[in-house]
């Protein structure tokens, strides 16, 4: 199939594009990599009026630290933060996840910033964005405002970003030495989205948990932290019967959609599995 009609529009600066997104309403999308975003509208699943593109913007192509921030800009490919040493060293959980992300065609054109605003609740970003406790930053003509990844994703492809707002870039936190990482994911193939995966972050003092962040996607309209279950293991010994101990409360506490392939009760029990997995394998 074919994109409904549409106006394409192709500003060369950040202003430009604001002055855009302010005189228009709902009916306007902004495309950079286009690797959702095109799909759907050939399904005619999306059927934006106007199409703002933002490759002619390279002031947004940027991935760098700012004191205790990774800061990646809505230009970024995917690819480029894949193989960025910065993130691999200042967020290592974002790094594991990227093994996981589509495939190399997919990562040459996409970026970061428009996965996340695209919010598929079965893609790896949104649920890595929740475990590190990333920032948003969005713009418009009336200002810049900052949202946490937990208030950013509402919904099915549903986030805070207003019609008027553009995300110009994404803040990761630089993860505490000592810190440790762990990214379990079944899909139908690696590459494709997950049918459940689990991001884990997690301190550990003295063979016990001091902290920890457990963060799940493929098993909701959006990608979820499970609070319930961070609590429930915190202070605990760092051992497998923790990490078991989490996975079946992790299993309990998700409400998962189904289908022929995956019923509900197969993604509970993936939960399951991939929580203890990925805590027992952080490193």
């Amino acid at each position: 199939m074919k994109p409904a009609e549409f106006v394409y529009e192709r500003p060369s600066s950040v202003g430009a594009v604001l002055d855009l997104l302010a005189q228009d309403d709902e009916g306007t999308k902004i495309i950079a990599g286009g690797q959702s975003l095109v799909a759907m509208m050939n399904l005619r699943l999306a059927r934006p009026g106007r199409l703002i593109d933002i490759n002619r913007l390279p002031d947004l192509d940027y991935i760098r630290r700012d004191g205790d921030e990774v800061v990646i800009g809505a230009l970024a490919r995917h690819a480029d933060v894949k193989a960025s040493a910065l993130v691999a060293r200042c967020c290592p959980l974002m790094h594991m996840a990227y093994e996981w992300v589509a495939h190399s065609a997919v990562r040459n054109r996409g970026t970061l910033c428009g996965n996340l605003c695209h919010a598929d609740p079965a893609s790896e970003m949104p649920a890595v964005a929740l475990a590190v406790g990333a920032t948003m930053v969005l713009r418009s003509r009336r200002g810049e405002r900052r949202v946490t990844a937990s208030d950013f994703f509402q919904g099915l492809y549903t986030t805070a970003t207003r019609a008027d707002e553009m995300l110009v870039e994404v803040r990761l936190p630089v993860s505490p030495a000592g810190q440790k990482a762990g990214f379990a994911e079944v899909s139908m193939r690696k590459g494709d989205f997950a049918w459940a995966l689990a991001a884990i972050l997690m301190s550990v003092s003295n063979g016990r948990i001091t902290q920890v962040a457990i963060a799940c996607a493929g098993v909701s309209d959006r990608a979820r932290r499970l609070p319930s279950v961070e609590q429930a293991i915190t202070g605990q010994s760092a051992d497998p019967a923790t990490y078991a101990r989490a996975g079946e409360l992790a299993r309990d506490v998700v409400n998962p959609f189904g289908d022929v392939a995956t019923p509900a009760e197969y993604r509970k029990d993936l939960v399951r599995s991939l929580v203890e997995r990925a805590l027992a394998g952080a490193v």
